[in-house]
């Protein structure tokens, strides 16, 4: 957590509270001025199902459906996290896709709270969901959603908006990367 001093547009001094991954602050992103990666989140098709998890957080003491995601690690890729993550919390491989820079790039969450921006990868899944390496905090259940299970969720349940935003792009289109495959 850090604090920033601040002055609003009528003149008045205050304090603003943030998150951040950073743990310096000179590289803090509002120092630095550099978007980069903090984690990955996994678009996964296998069988043309989508990968997702069904995982516990506290910030809502409840379940959230989400896509497998974690952290990058420093000198790691993209693409190298993604392939780690995938195998750690669901016990899958996972072979990326080529797609244009505007859907992989890191974009910011959780702007007003937090300085943490993430990347997306797509790709494919195989394997079998066994022999998951979660932290001991950790719940995590694997889903293999087909468009009817997919169209649940998104009446039903709770679920994190970047997920939801994919998952309308997977029920668009009968190829699941169909989406990154029109021009923006």
């Amino acid at each position: 957590m850090y604090q920033l001093d601040r002055i609003n547009k009528k003149g008045r001094e205050g304090c603003y509270y943030m998150a951040s991954r950073t743990q310096e602050p000179e590289k803090l992103k509002l120092k630095t001025g550099i978007t980069t990666a903090d984690a990955v989140i996994i678009y996964a098709v296998m069988d043309g199902k989508i990968v997702l998890t069904r995982q516990y957080r506290y910030p809502i003491d409840g379940i959230i459906y989400e896509f497998p995601a974690g952290l990058i690690n420093e000198g790691e890729s993209i693409s190298e996290a993604g392939v780690r993550e995938m195998k750690e919390e669901t016990g899958l491989d996972f072979t990326p896709v080529d797609a244009d820079d505007a859907y992989t790039r890191p974009y910011y969450t959780t702007i007003g709270l937090t300085d943490e921006a993430d990347a997306m990868i797509y790709g494919y899944a195989s394997g079998s969901v066994l022999d998951q390496k979660l932290d001991e905090d950790e719940e995590i259940e694997v889903i293999l959603a087909d468009k009817a299970e997919v169209r649940r969720i998104l009446r039903e349940e709770r679920i994190a908006i970047m997920c939801a935003y994919r998952l309308m792009n997977y029920l668009s289109d009968e190829d699941p990367f169909g989406f990154l495959k029109k021009r923006l």
